[in-house]
């Protein structure tokens, strides 16, 4: 029994060593370095905000943090665990570069597959040679390609997720909203259901980080929350819009063949001018918290489409799940993720069945 052990012993690790040299297993030894080096440096909020030595606006944002975060917990039920109450001051100004992929001809994103979470369309790299690398491999074999920068990211609760200092450069309205968002995270992840998972945590950081300004008595915080929200959800409209009108065209031209791929390449400059043009002129002038120059430099391709839609599929849908349930955020969160769990492959067919039966 004892050799028995001592094979099985020599069997795993010989398993994780070869695990450990795929590029998978290279990249999730780099993330968890990343990771490690992170939660060596934390230090408690609490201790921070004690201390006389802290400037006070980095006092009055870690403070926003703890009761934004306080808030999550005891008021609209998020699991925060204990991310957020540790803080850590990188060196660098960027905390990850996300990579996402999709063809050019189809709306089908690269996706890339990891352990729990399952399969996902996007990578993020601490190494940003890596990252920019690899976007540039994934450019020479004809995909579209979108690398953006990240301030924050969830462990899912597996870890004590601490502030980072590329967060707490936010201003304290987006601070508020970024951490309840990522508590969201620590609740519920359905596997493989990256864009309802990202969505969903949209609706909580907007309308929790509304509530939560409300009950500190700051109005004017929480208006300007609800502005950003409604423009997010007319942005994400116009990405739904977008995303039909263009997987209709390409579905107008199937086949395999160059000339059915030309003909979808040819369609869909068509589609993304038409876009452009609708962004400009109905859309831009609806926007009240964007930036004036963003109808015009929006970037419009199906790498930048699907990443969009990660963020911003249905959702007014979680709204009218909210409205329906009084407006009260606790309840609508309790009744959406009873829905999802209900019918994990399709969360969202879950809340328009339910929304159609009230």
């Amino acid at each position: 029994m004892r050799r028995l052990r001592r094979v099985l012993g020599l069997l795993a690790l010989a398993a994780l060593v070869i695990f450990l040299l795929t590029p998978t297993g290279c990249y999730l030894s780099r993330a968890g370095w990343e990771e490690a080096k992170i939660l060596k440096g934390r230090k408690p909020i609490a201790r921070l905000v004690a201390d006389s030595a802290t400037d006070p606006v980095t006092r009055a944002k870690l403070e926003i943090v703890l009761h934004a975060r306080q808030f999550a917990q005891d008021s609209i039920g998020l699991r925060a665990k204990k991310s957020f109450t540790a803080y850590t001051r990188l060196t660098r100004d960027t905390l990850v570069l996300l990579v996402s992929a999709a063809y050019r001809d189809r709306l089908k994103p690269y996706t890339w597959w990891f352990p729990i979470v399952g399969r996902v369309p996007y990578k993020g790299f601490f190494d940003f040679k890596a990252a920019q690398k690899l976007g540039k491999e994934l450019e020479g074999k004809g995909f579209d390609v979108y690398v953006r920068p990240a301030a924050a990211f969830s462990t899912l609760g597996f870890f004590n997720d601490p502030l980072l200092s590329t967060t707490l450069r936010m201003d304290t309205v987006s601070l508020a909203s970024t951490v309840i968002h990522e508590l969201t995270h620590n609740t519920f992840y359905g596997k493989g259901q990256a864009v309802f998972n990202e969505s969903f945590a949209e609706f909580v950081g907007a309308r929790g980080a509304e509530r939560f300004f409300l009950s500190r008595g700051q109005p004017a915080a929480a208006a300007r929350v609800v502005a950003e929200w409604e423009d997010e959800k007319v942005m994400a409209e116009f990405w739904g819009q977008l995303y039909r009108t263009m997987d209709s065209a390409f579905r107008a031209h199937p086949g395999e063949d160059s000339s059915a791929r030309a003909a979808r390449l040819a369609v869909r400059d068509t589609v993304y001018a038409r876009a452009r043009q609708r962004l400009r002129e109905e859309v831009g002038p609806r926007l009240t918290t964007y930036p004036k120059w963003y109808p015009d430099r929006a970037r419009l391709d199906n790498a930048a489409l699907l990443a969009r839609r990660v963020y911003a599929t249905d959702l007014s849908l979680f709204d009218a799940v909210w409205e329906r349930e009084g407006r009260d955020v606790r309840r609508a969160i309790a009744r959406i993720l009873e829905l999802a769990k209900s019918r994990e492959k399709d969360p969202y067919g879950a809340i328009r069945d339910w929304l159609k039966g009230g």
